[in-house]
Parts: C-alpha cells; structure tokens; sequence
C-alpha cells in the first residue's frame, strides 16, 4: 500500500517562537498551539515509526501536546513525545503540520518534526526539565510500524500528511540528518555606554534572559558540541547551556568580528567544518559576521526554496535569536548538505 502525498508542498523553512499568529481571516479565533513529533528508527532496512493509542479517544496517532505558557514549540514537541512515549528524543527536519477549528470554535494548529531516539545520558537531555512518566489513561499502548502500516493504523487521515513527508525524506536520503544552529549573542550594552574594551562588553539583563531562553531549544534539537566567539557577550550568550548540559565549549578567536574583519575566508573554513561535522553542533556569533556565515552555508544548501530562507538583510537575526539548519551527511564530508532551515525566537521569561 502507497500512502498519498500531502497536499500542502513541504516549506523549506520554518519560523516559530512561543505562539503563533492567525491568517487575518481568523485573527479574532482563539489559538489553540500544539507541538508533537513522529519518532522514526530503521530495524532491518525498514523505516518504522512510533505510534500512540489514547483510550480516551479510542485513536492511533502522532504524540503530541498544548504548549504551556513561555514555552516554544520545539521544547513542547519532545517533552510531550517524552510524556506520551517514554523516549527521549532529539528533533530533527520539520515537517507539515495541522490546523483545524475545534469543536468550541479555537484553531488548533498542530507543529511536527521528524524525531530520533536518544540515551538519557545524552548532554541535551541533561540539559531539560524534568518529565513525567507515561499516563496509561492518557497513552495506553505505543507501538512501531512500517510506513504502510502506519498509514492503515492512523484513526485520522490528515496525520498522513507528516507521514508521506517523513517516507519522501527518507527515500531521498533528507532524514537521518544533524543540526548546525547559529545564534546571534543576546543583547549586549550599547557601545555608548561601555568604557572597557570591545571584547568584553557584556550582555544587559536582557541579553542574560535571552541566553537562559536558548537552552531549551538546544536540547530540544540534540545540540552536544558548542563553539562560540571567545568574545565575552558570546561566551556568555552560551554559557547556560554550556552548564545545564554539562559539557564544554570552544571559544574561538575566528569568530570575532575583529578576525572576521581581518579574513573572512577563515570563517568560510571553519565553517565549513561545522556544517561537514558528525554531531549536531551550536555556533554563537556576532551580526557582522553572519552575511559570511549564510553565504557559506547557503553554498551547501541545493534547493532553492531552503536557500530562501536564510535571512539576507540587516540584522539578519535579532539578539538571542538561532537559525537552525538541518544536515544531511553524504559518503564524504564533503558531500554534506543543507536540507532545512528554521528560525526560532525562544520566549523569554
């Protein structure tokens, strides 16, 4: 059995923060934000994915939840595939999602990523909250599937549409990917208003809530290895997931804006390396560096509608904010390439 296409074309990238907004059709609509993921495996050559029973409804579909206030729709996605399935899971590239009116006259739109199994000794789950266990009440029963059992098992015919998105980047090879995230430091004070030197001006009281917001984005996509600019409001924009995940950072000087200045080419290679990696890897970095680092990762990235959404003017990314490119790996390293972007605006408490 073939399962159908979505009718939707899959959008090469994708911008979230906390909340969404309507269409202006819907502006007045309550909005009702949920985040889930389908958790996929290969066992035998075949490409499984995880399913939920849920007694209440009596249905087999995606684990997926409400996103709780201040949350953003990543961190949302793997603490409600954790709740739901028992597995801690790593995001990976996005894929369509849901909207639909409730029954009490709300939008309900539902986000979804494609999502792989990891340890808990993993640094990214060391670096979440807490999860509880799996309600029976709520989840009863999960189970693997092939694709086209899958397709069969689903109570709902629209969550089909993540499952022929999730099969086509299999069979293209666009599944098994890592993340390469680059961040703008958070907000740092004005030039203006510090007398040291320029590599040690330090973030505002904004710029620190922005840095604690990117921790749980990180961990939601699996980051393990950290190279920031040995700048001060770099470090220091990294620093809270450097300590919540408990691992260590490279503090490079290429990344500054002073050695970029100097010689762009060297963060064109650095880079270069970054997006060839074999981890999933965060770089922090400042705006005048960041027309060089899109260029370059735009070089590696062979569809035009993914290359679309690198952002291409000033500021290009606001303080604290992270692009999020999915990688996919080819024979040599040489042959990696960009399959998706995100943006992601993480909420601030």
């Amino acid at each position: 059995m073939s399962i159908d296409p979505p009718k939707k074309k899959v959008q090469g990238g994708r911008v979230h923060g906390t909340t969404g907004v309507a269409s202006p059709a819907l502006e007045n609509t309550p909005v009702i934000e949920c985040a889930g993921a389908l958790v996929w495996r290969v066992r035998d050559g075949e490409l499984q994915v995880l399913l939920i029973h849920r007694p209440k409804y009596n249905d087999w579909s995606w684990p997926k939840g409400k996103v709780d206030p201040g949350e953003t729709l990543a961190a949302a996605a793997v603490r409600e595939t954790k709740e739901e399935t028992g597995k801690y899971v790593a995001l990976g590239i996005a894929l369509p999602g849901l909207q639909y009116i409730t029954p009490e006259g709300a939008l309900k739109r539902v986000h979804y990523w494609a999502a792989s199994v990891i340890k808990k000794s993993d640094a990214s789950v060391t670096a979440r909250a807490p999860v509880a266990e799996v309600d029976v009440s709520e989840v009863d029963e999960t189970k693997w599937m092939s694709v086209e059992d899958a397709a069969k098992k689903l109570t709902r015919e629209a969550d089909r549409a993540p499952l022929a998105a999730l099969a086509k980047a299999y069979g293209q090879g666009d599944l098994d990917t890592r993340v390469l995230a680059i961040v703008r430091h958070g907000k740092a004070l004005a030039r203006s208003q510090w007398q040291g030197g320029e590599a040690n001006r330090p973030l505002t009281p904004l710029g620190v809530a922005q840095a604690s917001a990117l921790v749980p984005v990180l961990a939601a996509f699996g980051i393990g290895r950290i190279v920031t600019s040995e700048w001060l409001r770099c470090a220091d924009t990294i620093a809270p997931y450097v300590r919540a995940a408990g691992v260590l950072s490279t503090e490079s000087d290429l990344f500054t804006e002073a050695a970029h200045e100097r010689n762009p080419k060297a963060v064109t290679a650095a880079l270069t390396r970054l997006i060839q990696a074999d981890s999933s890897s965060v770089l922090c970095s400042h705006r005048p560096v960041l027309p060089t680092i899109f260029k370059t990762m735009a070089k590696a990235t062979p569809s035009s509608t993914v290359r679309s959404a690198y952002p291409s003017a000033d500021p290009y990314l606001s303080p604290g904010e992270i692009l999020l490119a999915h990688v996919a790996p080819g024979e040599d390293p040489g042959d990696a390439r960009i399959v998706g972007v995100e943006l992601v605006r993480p909420a601030i408490h």
